[in-house]
């Protein structure tokens, strides 16, 4: 059988990489500076790079199922994603955090479907998501969509309750931009603060607007069983 996966790392390294070689050069001498830390879902239909039109050493990626974020507790663990957060704001010194959702996403899903059987870790990474579903019991399109809305919102605020994220957004060094990717229409819907709503990127006059309150995990409701 065939190695695909082979015969693509050959073909970057012959084809692609070329065009490439002189950035990469001037990122290993001058080190990495991206303005951008994109937390994105996990999902393989989305594509941060073919999304922003950037380049090599532009975003700093942090990707998980539902582009969660988890709740600041000044913990010393494996945090893997709370670590890029920290990492990104505190030694990158980016300029903007982007959170991006999207449509159809399974971890959205799964907040009313459930984790398949035995993902335990998956089942408990879905709490981070729950506050944002609705009371149905049978989602439809619409609801799933405005739930991965709302989720989106919810890890925006959640970001507020790290202190390095605060302290850079409070004094104007961060911004903070809520996405939500419709895939079948290759459109982004940006939140707009000021409206209370995502609104198309074609339609919008920014990219996103913040700050946001900060988070309180003790001022929110458990989350749901």
């Amino acid at each position: 059988m065939p190695d695909d996966l082979l015969t693509r790392l050959r073909r970057f390294h012959d084809d692609a990489f070329p065009a490439y070689a002189d950035t990469f050069r001037t990122l290993v001498d001058e080190g990495q500076h991206p303005t951008t830390l994109f937390i994105g879902c996990s999902d393989s239909r989305l594509v941060p790079y073919l999304l922003t039109g950037a380049e090599p050493g532009e975003l700093f990626l942090v990707r998980n199922v539902g582009a969660f974020v988890p709740p600041w507790d000044g913990s010393a663990g494996f945090h893997g994603t709370a670590a890029a957060i920290e990492y990104a704001v505190l030694a990158l010194q980016v300029q903007r955090i982007v959170v991006c959702g999207h449509s159809h996403c399974g971890g959205i899903r799964a907040l009313y479907a459930g984790a398949p059987g035995g993902a335990l870790n998956l089942s408990r990474w879905l709490d981070l998501g729950r506050e944002a579903t609705l009371p149905v019991a049978e989602p439809t399109p619409e609801a799933l969509r405005r739930t991965e809305q709302r989720a989106v919102v919810l890890q925006l605020e959640r970001l507020m309750a790290y202190p390095m994220v605060r302290e850079a957004v409070e004094a104007g060094r961060l911004t903070l931009h809520g996405w939500h990717v419709v895939i079948e229409d290759g459109e982004v819907h940006v939140f707009d603060l000021a409206q209370g709503c995502f609104v198309p990127a074609a339609h919008a006059p920014h990219a996103g607007t913040g700050p946001y309150a900060p988070y309180v995990e003790a001022d929110r409701p458990p989350p749901a069983a």
